[in-house]
């Protein structure tokens, strides 16, 4: 396999301009990242014939390799081969690449952040969501196994709890970690907001200034937006700090000059306004699917047919912040999660309808993978660029079946009660935690939305560039 992967490496390394022409490489969870010198070497026809790359893109002033599941490894051979390094600063390489911003480029730019500041926290979401599960699964709501005294009950509790309580300091590290300042300055941050002395504050509902500047109340519990701008604008700070202080005196002065400054403008200005932009735009989207009628399903089923047309623009990571911030403030979600649900089993369907349909051996065996990749490990990017883009008509398939999922959902009434951040058959357990009637129609929702995906990608048809598969 290595032999493999380094002969898939060389030719990379080879097809963007040699290792000469390489600022900095990354990878992120199906993506090989790199940023270029000259950004018009890369020969993007002839990587795309290299049966391992699903394809190429160009976002944010970056060369991006789509690889799927196996990047890892990829990514491992690519620094060996190349002899580049793992561990030089994104911030200052890309600082040494001249590139002409557009407004699109600063979009990506900043959507590159936020992913780069949202999917560290999978491993943890996925953990307490699991832990959240068993406690709707045992407790009285279901099979009243636990009883909500237990101490197994209440264990589960309060770590299911934990990894969404405290999101504010786990994106206060992994958003520090973005925007090139220091990660145990971004926790601090991320805890300051959580004290429960400042959370008695709040709670009490007295006025408070933060050296004589009034401050808005604000409860930061479960919140993204409010850290994401501290930390942002912190590492400005601190960069200032660092750079006018001399080094006899930088490690004392420049963090609690940082963090004092940081205080009125996070507890004052950014936190607010960030509790006010996320209050606001989840309410508009829970007004939107608490509309009732025709418009409240349609718009589920819309959901569920164009969710992964915004995980490839990036614009999904908006929607996942205002999914996360409305289950964290009512508790569930009819809307939302019910079409992103529907489209990851759509884009299953899809996977298996080409697998069936295909003639060729090779590519039969690989749509066959990403529907394993995607049903098993959650990882969906491999069918959109390997089926979806790559023969244009699946796409269309996988659209039929999440929007005809999303639509059953929201006839059936069905709330998703739990996050569950992947996108495998686990996802359907975040249908538990109302009725069992709710836990089988949203199960009812998933297995529709992969078996019309399955269908329409086998009836439409899947036609390779240059050739029609009978």
């Amino acid at each position: 396999m290595s032999k493999n992967y380094n002969n898939l490496a060389q030719q990379i390394i080879e097809l963007i301009g040699g290792s000469s022409n390489v600022v900095n490489v990354t990878h992120c969870m199906t993506r090989l990242r790199f940023n270029l010198k000259d950004m018009s070497i890369p020969k993007d026809d002839e990587l795309k014939k290299l049966t391992e790359v699903l394809g190429v893109a160009r976002s944010g002033g970056q060369y991006q390799i789509i690889i799927g599941q196996t990047v890892n490894e990829v990514y491992d051979a690519v620094v060996s081969v190349g002899n580049l390094s793992q561990s030089a600063p994104i911030e200052k390489q890309i600082d040494q690449v001249k590139i002409k911003k557009t407004w699109k480029d600063i979009g990506n730019t900043v959507l590159n952040k936020i992913a780069g500041s949202l999917t560290p926290l999978i491993p943890m979401l996925i953990a307490a969501s699991m832990f959240k599960m068993l406690v709707a699964v045992l407790g009285p709501t279901m099979l009243n196994v636990l009883s909500v005294h237990s101490d197994l009950y209440r264990l589960f509790s309060f770590v299911g709890d934990a990894g969404f309580y405290f999101l504010p300091i786990a994106i206060g590290y992994t958003s520090a970690k973005q925007f090139g300042t220091s990660p145990i300055l971004g926790i601090f941050l991320g805890a300051i907001m959580l004290d429960p002395e400042l959370v008695k504050i709040v709670s009490a509902g007295k006025p408070f200034t933060v050296y004589g500047i009034p401050m808005h109340l604000t409860n930061y519990a479960s919140s993204v937006v409010p850290i994401l701008l501290s930390v942002w604008i912190m590492s400005y700070v601190e960069r200032f700090f660092n750079k006018h202080i001399t080094a006899s005196l930088r490690t004392i002065f420049a963090p609690t000059l940082t963090i004092a400054i940081m205080l009125p403008l996070s507890l004052c200005v950014l936190g607010p306004l960030g509790g006010f932009l996320g209050e606001y735009v989840s309410k508009g989207i829970i007004s939107f699917g608490q509309m009732g009628g025709l418009a409240a399903i349609i718009g589920v089923g819309l959901i569920g047919a164009f969710w992964e047309i915004l995980v490839m623009t990036g614009m999904h990571l908006v929607m996942i912040s205002a999914m996360i911030t409305i289950v964290a403030q009512t508790g569930h979600d009819n809307f939302i999660l019910l079409g992103s649900i529907a489209a990851s089993f759509a884009v299953a369907g899809m996977s298996l309808g080409a697998s069936l349909r295909l003639k060729d051996k090779k590519e039969k065996s690989l749509a066959f993978s990403y529907f394993v990749a995607n049903i098993i490990g959650g990882v969906t990017e491999p069918a959109l660029y390997g089926l979806a883009i790559k023969y244009r008509r699946p796409f269309l398939g996988m659209m039929i079946g999440g929007f005809i999922g999303g639509i059953y959902a929201a006839i059936t009434h069905v709330s998703a009660y739990v996050v569950v951040p992947v996108a495998n058959f686990m996802s359907l357990s975040c249908y538990v935690g109302g009725s069992t009637a709710n836990f089988i129609n949203g199960v009812i929702s998933g297995v529709i939305a992969f078996l019309v995906a399955a269908l329409a990608t086998y009836l439409i048809g899947v036609v390779p560039k240059g050739s029609e598969v009978k």
